[in-house]
């Protein structure tokens, strides 16, 4: 049985979330996606998790499900973890996975005891990662810690603002503990097998999504093969690397994302890194430091060359979401009438909108859309659609 997952995204109780995030639109949007195994997002939070209980219910495999359909929860969250070490600022996000809703109340408990939940559905503490993860160890050892979008300069482990240069200074003795790296939308792959460190972890990927569009939730995912649906095998999947069962990731163009290249949003400023390099990081409009995106950053701390790949790597595919793509070749935005109007045409056609993107066949959508848009999803699957990159906080733009 082939199950999509993507299990980093928000409920409505984070910051900058859609309150149209529910349990029922979630398992709806997640059938018209083509997602069978979906994280709750904020269990940490008191409403949200009652919320949870209300609509799903433990099913013996370690996730919950709800009254009706195939679509299976696992108990998710993240939080953000700021102070100092060796001298530092450190600001790193972490994916949290529970393998039950005990466990659950258990850690949310014990963060209780730190600080407060009930704010954000991401929330902030001040204590380290090495701490946090032996304390979650201690509560279960089927707790998964991931650093979350590994990459990026604010919130990643190995961003620009982070000022960690490996995992293991992070989490120094409890690195035994991770497991997992979260490439995040501005990295994938094949820019984190540069980096020799990083060939002991897993690499997955999640759309960190704050609303149910049909462009967000999904845009990245994990593919799995499993006979039995289950927490454990799930996790045993991504820990092993094995091959058999985590099948590849699902990945947006990292130059979609929103810290591909460096630059300053406010000075209408983008660089390459060799651009960067020849201003010394300096922004030539207002004089400030430059915020250095992943591209940079990778660079900065790869030890291989482009175009390596590890044994035993775990392999991907580049597409982008079915609306933005439309959008690109109509020129328009993802949330207007024509794209949706097509959007869904394809989708009840093929079931899902992965369906569309990914497998189905040429012949079969030729007599369903117009030519320019046929090229288009034969270019996207193929990983051939251009993108204007990212930077400072803005999407990449396809272009068409």
């Amino acid at each position: 049985m082939k199950v999509v997952a993507d299990f980093h995204l928000h409920s409505k109780y984070s910051r900058a979330t859609s309150k149209d995030i529910t349990i029922p639109n979630m398992i709806k949007y997640c059938g018209v996606k083509g997602i069978g195994l979906v994280g709750t997002g904020d269990f940490t939070h008191p409403k949200w998790f009652n919320e949870i209980k209300e609509h799903l219910v433990e099913d013996g495999s370690g996730f919950l499900k709800p009254a009706e359909g195939p679509i299976r929860f696992v108990l998710s969250g993240e939080i953000s973890l700021m102070y100092s070490q060796g001298g530092h600022g450190r600001r790193v996000h972490f994916v949290l996975l529970a393998p039950s809703l005990a466990v659950a109340e258990q850690m949310t408990e014990w963060l209780k005891k730190r600080g407060r939940v009930d704010y954000d559905g991401r929330p902030i503490f001040g204590f380290s990662a090495p701490e946090f993860t032996e304390a979650m160890m201690g509560i279960s050892k089927d707790i998964m810690l991931i650093p979350a979008h590994a990459w990026t300069p604010w919130f990643g482990i190995l961003g620009e603002k982070s000022g960690f240069n490996s995992v293991e200074e992070c989490f120094c003795d409890q690195t035994k503990n991770i497991h997992a790296l979260e490439t995040g939308l501005s990295s994938d792959p094949a820019m984190n097998w540069r980096v020799s460190s990083l060939d002991k972890f897993a690499l997955v990927s999640n759309s960190d999504s704050h609303s149910l569009h049909p462009w967000r939730l999904g845009r990245e995912a994990n593919v799995f093969s499993f006979d039995d649906l289950t927490y454990r095998n799930f996790t045993q999947a991504i820990i092993k690397k094995d091959p058999k069962h985590f099948l590849y990731t699902i990945e947006v163009d990292p130059s979609y994302g929103k810290y591909h290249y460096d630059g300053h949003r406010a000075c209408n400023v983008r660089f390459s890194p060799e651009q960067s390099k020849k201003h010394n990081n300096i922004c030539p409009v207002c004089g400030k430091p430059l915020i250095i995106g992943v591209l940079h950053r990778v660079e900065e701390l790869a030890d291989r060359p482009e175009g390596f790949v590890p044994k035993g790597a775990i392999p991907f595919r580049t597409v982008l979401p079915l609306s933005e793509l439309l959008a690109a070749v109509y020129d328009t935005t993802a949330a207007t009438k024509k794209v949706m109007v097509e959007s869904e045409k394809l989708i009840k056609e093929f079931g899902t909108e992965l369906n569309v993107i990914l497998d189905a066949p040429e012949d079969r959508l030729r007599p369903l859309v117009h030519e320019k848009v046929l090229k288009a999803l034969v270019a996207n699957r193929a990983g051939k659609i251009k993108i204007e990159p990212g930077y400072d906080g803005l999407y990449g733009t396809p272009v068409i």
